[in-house]
């Protein structure tokens, strides 16, 4: 980004330098005819001394050719997003593809499936998590909230046939579902987030979620067992929580790219989600509302009479659209 930026400011100083040539030329013009009108001296007779030359008058300043020349370059990349045009160039792939291939399949299992179902596989794949959940929980000293999480997963797994069903977060349990897991642990330590990145696969994310997400990923098989981990398991059921999850987000997907930046709002949203669930962790909750993009707070499509999407507007606090530092308290 900085080559380009100082071969803009040298060509823009070449064509203020031509633009100046012929008004430095009229001002030599000017100083020549000064001098030629300038009375001369004749020496009075030839014994006489010789006179002293006559000093030309200086040449009165020409407003019109003292110019400043003024060096301009490209804005570079917003705090917090250093790498925001590969970033940009990712997204509109991503997109391109999204729209051209997953959209349809995703419309088609929105209304080929009815909702129940769709909840249902939801309810199975999120019940999944709540072992990491619970561990995160323990990690930040949370016992009660460890042991909360883990009796939701005992419920819904056994009432809520192996999670199909959100059993516990009724009466009598009121155990509701909460995100948590070890990038949250980082947050909620102080590690900032570190650079955002909109990557091919994983989609929008920082330097710290993807490698708190990997580790989920590595402890997970601990807590569940290795059987649920074979390939013959995991490739058809990563497809399906992921076509999932894409359904459940068409909606808003759909109104992220009738915006002028879509790249913008979709990075703010991200930001403000994950800002959001670390400030909860320390039982502060967001005053701005969040538009989730992903996990369970994205809404199953079908619901009759639900509102529609409304987007905030991602130019309305310039700091929620860069990533700071979740300083613990």
């Amino acid at each position: 980004m900085l080559l380009p930026a100082v071969a803009a400011g040298m060509m823009m100083i070449g064509t203020q330098a031509e633009a100046a040539a012929p008004q430095l030329a009229v001002a030599a013009e000017v100083a020549g005819g000064v001098q030629d009108a300038a009375p001369s001296v004749t020496p009075a007779a030839p014994a006489q001394a010789p006179t002293q030359p006559v000093a030309a008058p200086p040449l009165a300043p020409q407003g019109d050719a003292a110019q400043d020349i003024v060096v301009t370059g490209d804005k570079g990349a917003p705090k917090g997003d250093p790498l925001e045009q590969l970033n940009a160039k990712s997204f509109e792939a991503v997109q391109s593809v999204d729209r051209a291939v997953v959209e349809p399949v995703a419309k088609a299992y929105n209304k080929g499936l009815p909702r129940p179902v769709r909840k249902g596989l939801r309810n199975f794949f999120s019940n999944l998590g709540e072992p990491i959940v619970a561990a995160a929980y323990l990690l930040q000293f949370k016992p009660g909230k460890a042991f909360e999480t883990a009796g939701r997963f005992g419920v819904n797994t056994t009432l809520g046939f192996v999670g199909m069903f959100d059993v516990a977060k009724r009466k009598p349990f009121n155990l509701p579902h909460r995100d948590n897991g070890i990038a949250n642990t980082l947050g909620f330590y102080g590690v900032g987030p570190g650079p955002y990145m909109y990557l091919p696969v994983v989609g929008p994310t920082t330097l710290r979620d993807i490698i708190g997400d990997t580790a989920d990923k590595m402890i997970l098989p601990f807590a569940l067992g290795g059987k649920f981990f074979k390939p013959a398991y995991v490739i058809p059921a990563t497809i399906l929580n992921q076509l999932g999850e894409r359904a459940a987000f068409d909606e808003t997907i759909t109104a992220i790219r009738k915006e002028d930046d879509p790249y913008t709002v979709y990075k703010t949203l991200y930001l403000k989600q994950r800002k959001a669930e670390i400030e909860a962790l320390h039982g502060r909750v967001s005053a701005e509302p969040v538009v989730p993009i992903y996990g369970d707070g994205l809404r199953t499509p079908g619901k009759k009479d639900a509102p529609k999407v409304v987007l905030p507007d991602p130019y309305a606090d310039d700091d929620a659209a860069e990533p700071a530092p979740d300083a613990p308290q």
